[in-house]
């Protein structure tokens, strides 16, 4: 019981951090055209919601993932990061590593590796309720594979830790910069 506890106040402390949540955009925020969105407007909590049209991953000419079926999460300050139905990346040679990480919002995900090889995705093996939508839902790196919102590549977002795709849409800075611990 103790062990409970302790993991709940680590997690409020954890959520209780964020200088940022979404209402306001910061001084440094830049700019945002009519076609653009700001990440300072994504909310924190994170928001998911689902993705129109199709995105896919390849890598090396292979095609790994493809769907329109997609959701996205978006949070305050950092690329969106979009999640493939299980169904649709099952059986292009992603296992789980045994590592793991904890997300202070949406709970705990294992690391997937590519062909024995790469760690590049992840997904949600255990989440908190709020986010059990993204329960097993994969999400790749796009600092590994190549990812793509309809015909557009995205870029990685900053910092090679998160897993957000860059598009052309979006205004920033986005988190993963450096001194953008706090953001």
């Amino acid at each position: 019981m103790v062990e409970i506890l302790e993991v709940t106040r680590s997690i409020a402390l954890r959520r209780a951090k964020w200088r940022h949540n979404g209402t306001e955009r910061p001084d440094f925020a830049e700019p945002v055209a009519e076609d653009q969105e700001s990440v300072w407007d994504y909310p924190r909590p994170p928001r998911v919601e689902p993705v129109v049209g199709a995105i896919e991953v390849r890598t090396c000419g292979r095609l790994l993932a493809h769907t329109c079926g997609a959701v996205r999460v978006c949070e305050t300050a950092g690329a969106p990061t979009y999640y493939f139905p299980p169904e649709d990346v099952a059986g292009v040679g992603l296992t789980p590593t045994g590592a793991v990480s904890v997300c202070e919002w949406k709970g705990v995900a294992e690391e997937l590796i590519l062909d024995g090889a790469v760690p590049a995705a992840w997904r949600y093996v255990k989440v908190y309720p709020e986010y059990r939508a993204l329960y097993r839902w994969v999400a790749f790196y796009p600092f590994v594979v190549d990812c793509y919102v309809g015909e557009e590549r995205v870029a990685a977002q900053p910092g090679g830790y998160y897993g957000g795709w860059v598009t052309s849409n979006l205004a920033g800075p986005i988190k993963g910069l450096a001194d953008s611990e706090g953001w």
